[in-house]
């Protein structure tokens, strides 16, 4: 099966590729289609440079965005009881890429009183299968399969940041189904479509959101949610607009260690890509993003309760993971276990040992960047 094309196509002709895909055509409400219109003719464009690797790659996550509005939009109407689940105080993480989020969000999801978006359901929302049944479900097969080849192919992305179908993982693919979602300006050079984002109200992406957790958590009422996704520092009046008793922890480091550890993030995953998203192209488009979401983040932050939000040091999670995590819970008047503790203490033997453990190494310099351009930029 060939991975490259000459281009990425039109909005229209990956839409109907979707269309192909599901069976389906129903696109809901269209609010996606604005934005993912723009990110399109932006993908074509010389500014983003894309190579043939490159426009597959990037034709994929948009058809990978339609086709999941697609298939929520069915699971709405075949599921009509979802709009009765309730959502109450949901865990949202959140801080700067690299400051520890993904291992925290591991910790706090192994309460079994928890749950998470896994990165299958993610991809296609529906109302969670019991856990047995995963591995009969050819969507699910067909996803294991593809990390595992991912494993393969690209050894050293998975030591930056380990994923499989079952790994609970970021949210922002439930976002992207109203166009919106800074993901993408981690994988491209978009300056058009980073324009259009900053102009816009997250409330509805957020809504959408909403109802996805809605659908996904159908079977799970009981649990808790626990999530996480850096862009969620972008868009705190939105996110507090439709969870208003939502629960924020928010993690501190370094951002010059943040940014040189985001960029080769970004260049791994779009290694061969493009002509033009590399080297300070990265650090740059990198740099803008990431500060941009710092600032709105603490501006947006005094106006909602304190009592709320919670900040965790990435030294201290680093060197005391448990007694981090507990501190959450109290701060929180969440209801620390021993079985909570216990399943917390065995995530941690393996997140440092297993095939999970990171593996990571890069250079500010590699990105075009100084230290003292990041601190400028980060500077309150």
């Amino acid at each position: 099966m060939t991975r490259e094309r000459a281009d990425v196509g039109s909005y229209e002709d990956i839409a109907a590729a979707a269309v192909r895909t599901t069976g389906l055509d129903d696109f809901g409400s269209g609010l996606h289609e604005e934005g993912l219109r723009v990110l399109v003719e932006d993908l074509a464009s010389p500014e983003a440079g894309l190579t043939p690797r490159g426009n597959y790659f990037q034709r994929a996550e948009v058809k990978s965005a339609l086709v999941g509005v697609l298939l929520t939009q069915a699971a709405f109407t075949r599921f009509p009881a979802y709009a009765d689940v309730p959502i109450e105080r949901p865990v949202f993480l959140m801080g700067l890429p690299r400051t520890g989020t993904t291992a925290l969000h591991r910790y706090l999801h192994a309460d079994p009183s928890t749950q998470g978006l896994e990165m299958w359901l993610t991809q296609y929302p529906q109302p969670r299968p019991p856990r047995e049944t995963w591995a009969d479900d050819p969507v699910f097969q067909t996803m294991q399969a593809g990390f595992a080849a991912h494993h393969v192919e690209s050894p050293e992305f998975m030591g930056i940041h380990y994923m499989d179908a079952t790994t609970v993982e970021e949210c922002w693919r439930l976002l992207r189904q109203t166009g919106k979602s800074n993901s993408y300006e981690s994988l491209a050079n978009l300056p058009r479509y980073s324009q259009w984002l900053q102009r816009q109200s997250w409330v509805d992406a957020y809504e959408r959101h909403r109802q996805n957790l809605q659908l996904v958590g159908l079977n799970d009422q009981d649990r808790r949610w626990i999530l996480k996704n850096p862009s969620h520092m972008t868009a705190l009046d939105a996110l507090m607009t439709v969870y208003p008793d939502a629960l924020i922890v928010y993690t501190h480091r370094d951002p010059v260690t943040c940014l040189a550890s985001s960029c080769s993030l970004s260049a791994e995953t779009t290694a061969g890509h493009s002509e033009t998203y590399v080297g300070g192209v990265i650090g740059h488009t990198q740099l803008s993003l990431w500060s941009r979401a710092f600032h709105a983040f603490w501006d947006a932050r005094p106006a909602y309760d304190e009592a709320q939000f919670a900040d965790v040091a990435f030294a201290d999670l680093r060197d005391d993971p448990l007694g981090v995590t507990r501190g959450i819970y109290e701060q929180f008047g969440l209801d620390w276990t021993p079985s909570v503790e216990a399943a917390i203490r065995d995530i941690d033997t393996e997140a440092k040992s297993g095939s999970a453990a990171p593996k990571h190494s890069y250079s500010l310099k590699d990105y075009g960047l100084s230290e003292r351009q990041v601190r400028d930029a980060f500077d309150r």
